[in-house]
């Protein structure tokens, strides 16, 4: 079974986060992972006033993806995923399968509402995933409007209720992710999905997510 990390961040785009990327390249090594997301956060605080256009802000937030990938050269697969905090509110939405081109083409994506953020996502086959929907401050979005929704975060503080977004995600047979929500040297990785086969591209990943063809690794449960 391979191992692929749903939520990823890198200190040169999250400013939460602070591990080394030859640290975040070494640690999922050795925690057997072959595929990594990098999922930094995009939002209105991911940027600072030299960010002016939207070119610089995608610019600034491509290169947390593409340093991690040139540090992990050929020891692992990186992918390009994103978690959009819209100008709305606090919820956060994990991305899975979109390209530079994506990023590129909407640059008023975050102030989308989550209905035109559902209806741009179905059209351009990016999976929609609300990322720990019952933390603190989150907000209930109608199912509808959702893949799925992470039913682990691996973050013990904020507390995610992992409990209440399994028994959500069941009761409206939603998508349910899990992921470690890797910040920092402190963080566990303990979260993502097994599959059969390495998860080499973004196309593989939307299927395979679409298709729920994965198990999903969390702490306490066994990775195997």
């Amino acid at each position: 079974m391979y191992k692929t990390e749903l939520h990823l961040h890198t200190s040169d785009v999250s400013t939460c986060a602070n591990a080394p990327l030859s640290y975040v390249v070494a640690r999922y090594l050795k925690e057997g992972y072959t595929t990594l997301v990098v999922t930094n956060h995009l939002s209105r605080f991911s940027f600072t006033p030299e960010h002016q256009t939207w070119t610089q802000k995608i610019d600034h937030f491509l290169t947390g993806y593409t340093r991690l990938a040139a540090e992990a050269g050929q020891q692992l697969t990186v992918l390009l995923g994103a978690e959009l905090r819209l100008n709305t509110d606090e919820n956060d939405y994990l991305l899975y399968g979109i390209d530079e081109a994506f990023l590129r083409h909407h640059p008023d994506l975050m102030d989308y509402t989550i209905k035109d953020l559902s209806r741009l996502c179905r059209e351009e086959q990016v999976l929609l995933i609300q990322a720990h929907p019952f933390r603190d401050h989150m907000q209930i979005v109608n199912p509808k409007l959702l893949d799925g929704i992470e039913i682990y975060n691996g973050m013990t503080n904020p507390p995610a209720r992992n409990d209440m977004a399994e028994a959500w995600a069941a009761r409206f047979s939603m998508i349910g992710t899990s992921g470690s929500d890797f910040h920092d040297a402190e963080n566990e990785v303990n979260g993502g999905i097994l599959t059969a086969f390495p998860v080499r591209s973004n196309e593989m990943l939307y299927g395979i997510l679409k298709s729920r063809n994965f198990a999903l690794i969390r702490k306490g449960d066994s990775p195997y």
